[in-house]
């Protein structure tokens, strides 16, 4: 295998790795706790974040 080959391959076990792992140590999203996708801009103050902070 070419160097090129070899570092393609190291990327995307990687990649995997890191997918499963996040995969495995998150806990499930509850769709009922989402706002809805119609709400966006809609007003409705954000919860959560930087963005919900007062200046």
């Amino acid at each position: 295998m070419t160097q090129h080959t070899t570092l393609r391959l190291v990327f995307w076990a990687i990649l995997v790795a890191f997918l499963a792992w996040d995969w495995a140590g998150s806990k499930p999203v509850d769709l009922r706790l989402e706002p809805p996708l119609i709400a966006a801009g809609s007003g409705q103050a954000a919860s959560g974040g930087h963005c919900s902070m007062p200046d």
